[in-house]
């Protein structure tokens, strides 16, 4: 279990290093350690310590339970999780709460035409 939580880790810090446009190199800097450590969280091959884990939470702006959720095995206490659930609502909530008016229209726009695409074939 531990080897496939690394793996998921890292694949959950690569997504979101990836959507923030930032290098391994410039996350590496932000938490002091090298750029090849990144990439071995990043391929699962090292485990991510608690303090390492708070450090990238907080400079990739995501609460640690980013990293946990969506794994197979994480169910949060207190909620009821549907197998089929995977999103992470929260994030997403928060991250489009952050959007400019005109980012939030043309997600809408998008979501709409795919929802019209649908109903149309």
């Amino acid at each position: 279990m531990e080897e496939n939580f690394n793996i998921h880790l890292g694949k959950k810090l690569r997504m979101r290093r990836l959507s923030l446009g930032l290098t391994q190199t410039k996350v590496a800097e932000a938490i002091n350690v090298t750029f090849q450590q990144i990439q071995k969280y990043e391929k699962g091959t090292n485990g991510v310590s608690s303090s390492r884990l708070m450090q990238l939470s907080q400079f990739l702006k995501v609460p640690i339970t980013y990293f946990y959720e969506d794994y197979k095995d994480y169910k949060p206490l207190g909620e009821n999780t549907s197998d089929g659930d995977d999103l992470n609502y929260s994030f997403l909530s928060k991250t489009f709460s952050n959007l400019s008016k005109t980012q939030k229209d043309k997600i809408l726009q998008v979501l709409k035409n795919v929802v019209d695409f649908e109903k149309t074939g």
